[in-house]
This record gives structure tokens, C-alpha cells and sequence, in this order.
């Protein structure tokens, strides 16, 4: 009978190896000098995605990797339960705005997988369906809309599977038909909207819809479309070939839209830069062949925002105020220097942004964990607090050019989102009539214990971690956790509700998040102490905070789960190869794990404000310690990893997340699998939840299975 047992023990041992025969992945080296430093790339060849070898080898990737998910029970428990919290929340929205007596928004109904587009009579609440974007194709989605100011017209911002390359229609509301107008391509993120008089269209133009072309994210045109006409005729407002005179780089993004009274039209050279160069011109000027912008903002000016009414320039700035200030002074006349300042810097809390309605200022102050929303009169300068509830309070104008309704959310890491109207001239906050679903949530503040706490980490800085764990949690490292963090572009990683972190919670496991340098949680200080020669502390924050939960007994280096997204890519990624002790798994989603190759992509020089550019010798340096997939060495035992990509990704192209996976899978001896998760109806994210819910399903049922969950392992047969 024992031998009986060893034997199967031996078979299935043979089994999970042979399990592990990942696809061949040959090594094909290419050196790159960089400066007098060689760099050798055996995977170069995996970024021609047009060659037909390199599309089998992504498919073989995601048949093994499925070949393994597929065996692990429990995962269609995960997937239902999901849905099942998705419909306790009720209907969710998304984008709302108010015309006349109508709202118009996104809802995505309880039980179903997209949102489509709606009205809805503010006196008597009657809803109207206008639009369900799969009657335009299926897995189409609204990415974005704008409507006209007679609630005539509608502007409607469409993509496919989770893609951000986009097209715009319009819907006439009166015949419940498309125009023949159809624009493109458009990026997701791009602003569009109706000129005054509703006879025209902003819009900003990429230079190709092609998702492989290095071009995608380069050389647009903001131009504006006379409805009806052929757009090969819309007069263009702002590029680099047609305006040298803005000196705009190519990567640079032209983004415009309309002051809200009307009497100016703004432009922004955008880019992962919060700092961007801004123009501006008369609203009259729209009539002309050309346009004579003026530039009333340099990014040396440290500027990251404007409101105009008027000859008033608003500016959110931390020049001199790393937790920022809010100043104003003339448009007509800019002075920086001699600006009034309307909002101090806080000691301790972070002007994070602005926004208007047609006659108050609303600014967000917060610390990473509390956000409050304030408003200023744009007459009087006075200003004062919105009384909502404490959490992250956020904030959006429903129609900031007639009037000064807002709409107001709060959550918590617990607390599900509540919606509130909110009308300045009034002051009086009140819970949402139309915008919060009847909802069925357990009483999660009492299952749940949620500690904010700071961590020292390498160089002595205290680093915010939120930690939220089972009440009845034993405090002896036996408990599996998932600790994630981002680490860009100066964002804050702030509280929020989430339904598969939620279900995530259910299994038992601790969730943490560590605020390491590079967000925004402690001003521009935080941003740029994880930015370039500073990049290293996101990852070391992160690694000191995992520390901390194994040295508290939260849990142990064999029950801890790592995460990183996008740009976190960087933060998981040279974790795992700087401490691959430290972790069971690693969960690697969309992310930058290639940087010393992130330039040469679309999307790449976009990204040099913020990790520098192979150009720059000091820049290539700092680049070298951030790419992880040059850090993997063979031999090492790495931990249990799942790389995830989507191949309609444009933002962090699919094979630099699959490179790592190929290193990774030839590199590691740890005998732990090193899956790539490749999803075809999908980019870098999609609001299809029953797209995301799968996915998650996958992924978090593989995380369970490698840190010993006993709900999710394997049967041994």
C-alpha cells in the first residue's frame, strides 16, 4: 500500500514536470551597445508581431498556460462569486452629463457584461435606452461620450475588445440614427466636443490606426469637423508639421477644448508630463485658416493645470510647493511671480486637482488615503469645504458651460461607492436620486480590519502601506497575502472598492498596498523621488513594506503574492529579480518589463519625461536598473510567476511582457511554473467584466494554487 502511494506520488511528480515542457522559445542574440555598455537580447525576435512564427508562438503560450489554469478547481467559484458581488453593487455608471432636463450616461445593468447608453428625465425619472453599442458590432464598446447643448446630437467614442484605438459617430437624436460622419482613428483618453453653436466638432487625430505601426502615438492633429462634410476636409487646429511655431515634439499629444464660457479655446502639448506646454487662443480665431495660438504656460514653469473664465487664469502649480498651490492672476497679462495665491500649499495634504463648473473652482486635497473636495467662487475668490462623507471623494461637472450641478462619489477600501448631487450656489450635498443602485453588500467593516501604518524602508523614508485583513486573521505567517503597489507618473494609489479584490478577501487572503516613491501620495516630491535615477526606490519601497508583512506574521515569503500593472510592471518585475526569495508568486499584468526597449515602441517616447530616454548616457543607466527582463539570470530560483498581456494592447505592446516570460521560463530553477496569459479579447484593460472576471478567475485561482490554498489545489491522480 505505501509503495502503491509513492508511486502515484512518483507519477504525478513526472506529470507536473512534464506540465512544465513550455513551448520552445529559441534564443536568438542580438547585442545593443549603449554607451560603451554591451546589452545582448536573446528574445528580440518575439517583437515582430506580424511574423507568423512569433503569432504561433503567443498561441502555443496561452493554449499551455490554459492547459495548466484549466486543471485547478474552484476557478469558475471565483469567476460566479464575481459576478455575484457585481450584482449585489446594482447597476453601475459611468460618464454622466446634463443637457436641458435630461441626464445622459453609461450604465452597465446588474446582469449584464457592457454599458450601454441612456437618458433620463430629471423631473420624472423616466429612462430611455438610446444606445446599445453591440448593435454596432459585437464587443464594441462606448469608451466615451459628449452630447450637443440642445441634447440634439450625440458624440459617441467606440473601440473593440478592450483596444483604445477608437472611432467617433454621431447619433441625431431626433431620428434615433448615425450620421454619416465618421472620424478616426482617436485615441481613448483624447478630449472631443461640440463647438457653441453645435454645427462642429474638436477632436484630436492619431496618424494611424495601425496598432503595429511605431507611428500610432505620434504626429496627431487636433482639427475640428464641420458635421456633414468630408473629414479629409476638417481644418486642422494644432500639429507639428502644420504649426512649427509651438516647437511641439513629436510624441507630444494636441490636446484642445473650450474655456467654458466660451470666449477662449485651450490647447495642451500632452504627455506622461504633467508639466505641458499650453496655449491660447480667442474663441473667434476657430473661423480662420489658421490659428495664432499664444503660449501662456512652459513646462519649466511647473504649471499642471489652468482654469480660465474671462481674463482670470487659475493655475495649479508646485513651483516652490511640492503639496501644490492654486494661484491666479491676469490672461491677458500672465505673471507668475506676482500671482495671487488663492490656496496655499498644506503642510501635510496634496492639492491632487481641479476641475469648474460655470461659476466655482473645485480642487481635491488629500493624503493618499483621505481625499476632501473643496470649491472656490470664481467672482468672490471665497471657498470652502464640501461636506461629504470621509473617504476618497471625487468629483465631475455635468454642465459646466450653463451651470453649477455637480456630481460627487465617495468610497472606501470597504465601502462601495455612493453618489451625490452636489450645486455650489446651494451648498447642500445630497445622495444621488438616480445614481446609486440598490445594493446587497455584506457588512464587510465588520468582517475586515483595515490598518494604515508607514514602513521604514532602505534609505530610512517612511512609506504608507494599507493593510486590510480577516478579523479572525491568526498572526503567525500561516495566512496567504497579495501585496501590490504602482509607482508612476506622480498618481496616488488611493482607497477603492473592488470586486475581485473583494472575492479575493473572501478566500482568506490579506490584501496590502504599498504607496511607494514614484506616486503622488506625498506631493511632487513622492513623484519624483521614483522617477528616473530615483526608480529604484519603488521597487525597494516595495520590497521593504512585503518585508514588513513577513516580519509581523501577517504571512510568510511561501504565502506572499506580488502584483504589479503597467508601469508597476517595473515594481514587480525588479523586485522578484532583486529579491526572488521573497515571494511565492508573482503576478505581472500589462506590465514595463522590458524599459531599455519601452522607446522604441509607439507608445515609448511618450514615456521619457518620466524614465528618460536611450539618448541620454545618464538616462541609459538608470533604464539598465529598471529593465527586470536583463536582471533574470539563469539558475536562480525564481518564484511561481503569471505574466499577462493583451493583444490589443497599444499602451505596453504585447511582447514586452511576453519576453520576460520567455527569460523566465528558460532561466528559472525553481521547478515553479512561469506562465504568459495571453488574452485576445483584451488591451491593456476593458470595462467587459465578464472579460475581466474570467481573466481574474485565472489568475488569482493560479496565485491560490501556488501559495498552498487548499481549496485550489490540483487533484493528484
Amino acid at each position: 500500500m505505501k509503495y502503491h502511494i509513492l508511486l502515484l506520488g512518483l507519477l504525478w511528480s513526472q506529470v507536473i514536470q512534464a506540465q512544465y515542457k513550455y513551448p520552445e522559445t529559441p534564443q536568438k542574440p542580438v547585442t545593443d551597445n549603449y554607451f560603451g555598455t554591451s546589452v545582448t537580447d536573446d528574445y528580440r525576435w518575439l517583437e515582430n508581431l506580424k511574423d507568423p512564427v512569433v503569432q504561433n508562438w503567443f498561441k502555443a503560450q496561452s493554449d499551455f498556460s490554459h492547459s495548466v489554469i484549466d486543471q485547478i478547481p474552484h476557478r469558475e467559484d471565483l469567476y460566479n462569486r464575481m459576478k455575484e458581488v457585481q450584482m449585489m453593487s446594482g447597476d453601475s455608471f459611468g460618464v454622466i452629463m446634463q443637457r436641458q432636463n435630461l441626464y445622459f450616461y453609461t450604465k452597465t445593468k446588474k446582469s449584464e457584461n457592457l454599458a450601454k447608453l441612456y437618458s433620463k428625465d430629471i423631473s420624472t425619472g423616466k429612462e430611455v435606452l438610446i444606445l446599445d453599442p453591440e448593435t454596432l458590432g459585437k464587443s464594441t464598446q462606448i469608451t466615451n461620450f459628449t452630447v450637443d447643448s440642445k441634447a440634439k446630437k450625440i458624440a459617441l467614442l467606440l473601440s473593440k475588445s478592450g483596444g483604445e484605438i477608437c472611432e467617433l459617430k454621431i447619433l441625431d437624436l431626433t431620428t434615433k440614427k448615425l450620421l454619416n460622419d465618421t472620424l478616426g482613428p482617436i485615441w481613448s483618453e483624447f478630449n472631443f466636443e461640440f463647438t457653441q453653436d453645435d454645427t462642429a466638432i474638436l477632436y484630436t487625430q492619431m496618424s494611424t490606426g495601425d496598432p503595429n505601426s511605431n507611428m500610432l502615438l505620434k504626429d496627431m492633429k487636433a482639427k475640428l469637423h464641420l458635421i456633414g462634410t468630408d473629414p479629409r476636409t476638417d481644418q486642422i487646429l494644432a500639429s507639428r508639421e502644420d504649426y512649427p511655431e509651438l516647437n511641439a515634439l513629436t510624441e507630444q499629444f494636441p490636446s484642445i477644448y473650450f474655456t467654458d464660457d466660451y470666449k477662449n479655446i485651450v490647447l495642451r502639448l500632452s504627455s506622461v508630463r504633467s508639466e505641458s506646454p499650453i496655449f491660447v487662443a480667442p474663441y473667434s480665431e476657430i473661423k480662420n485658416k489658421k490659428i495664432k495660438w499664444k503660449q501662456i504656460v512652459k513646462p519649466t514653469d511647473d504649471i499642471t493645470d489652468v482654469f480660465i473664465s474671462g481674463d482670470k487664469l487659475f493655475l495649479l502649480t508646485h513651483k516652490d510647493a511640492p503639496n501644490y498651490k492654486i494661484i491666479l492672476t491676469s490672461l491677458s497679462q500672465p505673471d507668475f511671480d506676482n500671482a495671487k495665491v488663492i490656496i496655499p500649499e498644506s503642510k501635510d495634504r496634496v492639492i491632487t486637482s481641479i476641475h469648474s463648473s460655470k461659476n466655482y473652482l473645485y480642487y481635491s486635497l488629500g493624503n493618499g488615503i483621505i481625499r476632501d473636495k473643496y470649491q472656490i467662487n470664481i467672482n468672490s475668490l471665497d471657498h470652502k469645504k464640501i461636506q461629504l462623507p470621509s473617504g476618497v471623494n471625487a468629483s465631475m461637472p455635468l454642465n459646466p458651460h450653463e451651470n453649477d450641478d455637480i456630481y460627487c462619489e465617495n468610497v472606501n477600501w470597504l465601502t462601495p461607492k455612493t453618489a451625490y448631487d452636489y450645486n455650489a450656489e446651494k451648498g447642500i450635498v445630497v445622495k444621488s436620486r438616480y445614481f446609486n443602485s440598490d445594493s446587497s453588500y455584506p457588512d464587510y467593516e465588520k468582517l475586515y480590519t483595515i490598518k494604515e501604518t508607514e514602513i521604514k524602508s532602505h534609505d530610512g523614508t517612511m512609506v504608507p502601506l494599507s493593510i486590510i485583513y480577516p478579523k479572525n486573521i491568526k498572526m503567525d505567517g500561516s495566512t496567504p497575502a497579495y501585496i501590490t503597489g504602482y509607482g508612476g507618473y506622480g498618481i496616488s494609489y488611493e482607497p477603492r472598492f473592488s470586486t475581485r479584490l473583494s472575492v479575493l478577501l473572501e478566500q482568506g487572503v490579506i490584501i496590502a498596498i504599498a504607496h511607494v516613491r514614484g506616486g503622488g501620495e506625498k506631493g511632487e516630491i513622492w513623484h519624483k523621488s521614483g522617477m528616473k535615477a530615483n526608480k529604484p526606490n519603488t521597487w525597494k519601497d516595495f520590497i521593504a513594506c512585503s518585508e514588513y508583512l513577513i516580519n509581523q506574521k501577517y504571512t510568510s515569503s511561501s504565502k506572499l503574492i506580488g502584483n504589479g500593472v503597467s508601469m508597476g510592471g517595473v515594481l514587480i518585475g525588479r523586485a522578484i529579480t532583486e529579491r526572488p526569495d521573497l515571494y511565492s508568486v508573482a503576478i505581472a499584468e500589462v506590465g514595463m518589463t522590458n524599459a531599455l526597449r519601452s522607446e522604441t515602441t509607439a507608445n515609448g517616447p511618450n514615456q521619457i519625461p518620466e524614465i528618460g530616454s536611450l539618448k541620454n548616457k545618464e538616462d541609459v543607466k538608470n533604464l539598465m536598473e529598471m529593465d527586470a527582463q536583463t536582471k533574470v539570470k539563469k539558475g536562480v530560483k525564481y518564484p511561481a510567476v503569471i505574466v499577462r498581456t493583451g493583444m490589443n494592447d497599444s499602451r505596453i505592446v504585447p511582447w514586452e511582457p511576453a519576453k520576460f516570460a520567455a527569460i523566465l521560463q528558460n532561466s528559472s530553477s525553481s521547478g515553479k511554473p512561469v506562465l504568459l496569459y495571453v488574452n485576445y479579447e483584451n488591451g491593456h484593460f476593458t470595462s467587459d467584466f465578464d472579460v475581466v472576471f474570467k481573466e481574474y478567475a485565472d489568475i488569482y485561482s493560479f496565485a491560490l494554487w501556488q501559495v498552498g490554498h487548499p481549496k485550489f489545489q490540483i487533484s493528484k491522480k
